[in-house]
């Protein structure tokens, strides 16, 4: 019986972004990254979308620092992105994945 999917479909072997909790800026990258590469997105593409620099978006996604919280926040928008801050011991927390 054919499946609806392809075998060798590459969306398939891609990580889906989702909510998640972030523990610091290299797990913050990895979902950046993950999710510009859902919406088959180049680097370069990506970083002219939200308006900032390559050097600045790659810096991002490999979790080094020194980006400005208005550049973050940008980049998180322009992909679809929310930050959400919530108190540790909410139930929210409890009922996430940790990147």
């Amino acid at each position: 019986m054919p499946s609806s999917t392809p075998m060798n479909d590459p969306q398939q072997d891609r990580p889906q972004p989702g909510a998640v909790v972030i523990a610091d800026l290299s797990g913050l990258g990895t979902q950046i990254r993950t999710m510009r590469k859902a919406q088959q997105l180049r680097i370069d593409d990506t970083a002219a979308l939200c308006g900032v620099s390559l050097d600045l978006l790659s810096r991002l996604e490999n979790g080094k620092g020194g980006v400005g919280s208005d550049k973050l926040l940008a980049v998180l928008d322009g992909l679809g992105l929310a930050m959400v801050i919530a108190p540790k011991q909410d139930a929210l927390m409890a009922r996430l994945p940790r990147a």
